[in-house]
């Protein structure tokens, strides 16, 4: 079984072979808003994917001691890419910190909770001016209006990220007025 980490790096390598650093690199770039991983978890998963036929390497010449390794996608790796996508997508449980400390915000003085909100209001702030300049520039793309270019999946996951944090915005509103 393949895991959802595993199901991105297949999705990242569909576009392009390319190294387990630039992974890790586009992980934070093209996924970050919606998914996360450590460059410490990329390496056993490309394994793992290799091992079960899904992707392969070559070693090319590198500026590090060690060869460095340019994975690639294979059919099988494309068809289990192509029959996950097909499926219904998993009921998902999001595992939020900002509200689980909102969830026990009644405990603090009114001050102190809006100096909470405040903190996430910054954050939201911070990260919707990154998802921003992300989205200009994807939408300097030529490719990032055709509906089958990868750039314009990813500008997909930016917008939903810039409309998430426009909602948290929103939010931050909402309960600083009640706490005020």
């Amino acid at each position: 079984m393949i895991s959802a980490l595993g199901h991105a790096l297949l999705g990242l390598l569909a576009r392009e072979p390319t190294t387990g650093y630039r992974l890790t690199r586009l992980m934070d770039r093209d996924l970050a808003y919606f998914w996360a991983a450590k460059h410490s978890q990329i390496y056993p998963e490309l394994a793992r994917l290799e091992r079960d036929g899904h992707v392969r390497h070559t070693v090319v010449g590198g500026a590090g001691p060690r060869p460095t390794k340019r994975y690639e996608l294979t059919a099988d790796g494309r068809r289990a890419l192509v029959e996950w996508l097909a499926t219904e997508p998993e009921p998902t449980v999001e595992r939020d910190p900002t509200l689980l400390r909102v969830s026990s915000l009644w405990l603090l003085e009114r001050e102190a909770a809006r100096a909470v909100v405040g903190r996430v209001r910054r954050l939201s702030t911070e990260r919707l001016a990154l998802y921003e300049r992300f989205a200009a520039e994807f939408d300097s793309e030529p490719a990032a209006s055709d509906p089958t270019a990868p750039v314009f999946a990813t500008r997909a996951t930016v917008e939903m990220g810039i409309r998430s944090q426009r909602a948290r915005l929103d939010w931050c509103d909402w309960l600083d007025q009640r706490l005020a």
